[in-house]
């Protein structure tokens, strides 16, 4: 991925502050367990994170430099995310629509949010309370190595799907469907949250044509790496890895055959319109 000299519209660096507490655990199996705590499992960060005591996050926002990170890897966040925002941001006008772009935060282990302690071993996630994506970056290690997903269009495909989330809250789509699982069981609410997740892999896939179409940035291999992370951190991959066994009914993000479908979906037109899970 090209994606050097693209805009950057600064991110919120917490890293090296240090934060409230910590969760630990070592091997595949315990970070894959780790994990399913929220990304890949799909539980709001907000029931997630609703028992954790918020220490210092106070300090941290006000310590936190706010900017153009100089480091690699902050700036690849930063010119991901504020990729996907654009793409949003016309979309959205295309529309008569105002967009809000969302912010993104990199933090180190753990960090005060809108929804809560944010923990590193929850993985990227998004909090509708605050319009933030929080990322620790040694969940790239963990993408890479233990669940297999390389390359750094794996990933931007992770950033896009964040992001993706936020456009669903924008829209009022988040909190229709919250509303709507609390008043069906739980395995209607786990089909209703693997829609919802489908569709931010949709939305992923929307602006990867968008942004391609915009800055010629793919290179060779590129969507195969995109592919290769929905791929890895559908239900049914891990839920095998991490207990042996599948069960359809508790899916709360969707098969990788689902999520590998719906990111090509998404990528196939640069259409939000064909985006639509809920019909599906």
């Amino acid at each position: 991925m090209k994606w050097e000299g693209g805009r950057r519209g600064g991110v919120e660096d917490r890293r090296g502050l240090g934060g409230p507490g910590m969760i630990g655990g070592g091997g595949i199996v315990a970070v894959i367990l780790a994990l399913a705590g929220y990304y890949f499992f799909g539980i709001d960060p907000q029931t997630v994170l609703s028992g954790l005591e918020a220490v210092q996050g106070g300090q941290q926002q006000q310590q936190a430099s706010v900017g153009a990170p100089q480091d690699e890897a902050g700036a690849f966040v930063d010119t991901v995310h504020t990729s996907a925002n654009d793409a949003w941001v016309e979309l959205f006008q295309a529309q008569g629509k105002s967009y809000q772009p969302s912010r993104v935060v990199l933090y180190e282990a753990a960090t005060n949010t809108g929804c809560g302690t944010g923990q590193a071993a929850m993985g990227p996630f998004y909090c509708p309370a605050d319009n933030r994506v929080y990322i620790d970056l040694s969940f790239w290690s963990t993408l890479d190595q233990q669940l297999g997903a390389k390359g750094d269009y794996a990933r931007a495909y992770v950033i896009a799907h964040e992001v993706g989330h936020h456009v669903q809250n924008q829209l009022g789509i988040t909190d229709y469907i919250q509303q709507q699982e609390r008043q069906v069981s739980k395995t209607q609410a786990n089909a209703l949250s693997v829609k919802l997740e489908l569709q931010a892999d949709c939305y992923a896939g929307v602006w990867a044509y968008r942004s391609n179409t915009k800055m010629n940035w793919l290179e060779a291999g590129d969507i195969e790496e995109a592919i290769g992370a929905a791929s890895a951190v559908g239900d049914d991959t891990l839920q095998q890895a991490s207990q042996g066994r599948v069960v359809p009914d508790s899916f709360t993000h969707g098969s990788s055959a689902d999520r590998i479908k719906w990111f090509k979906t998404g990528f196939s037109r640069g259409n939000p319109a064909d985006c639509d899970t809920f019909a599906a």
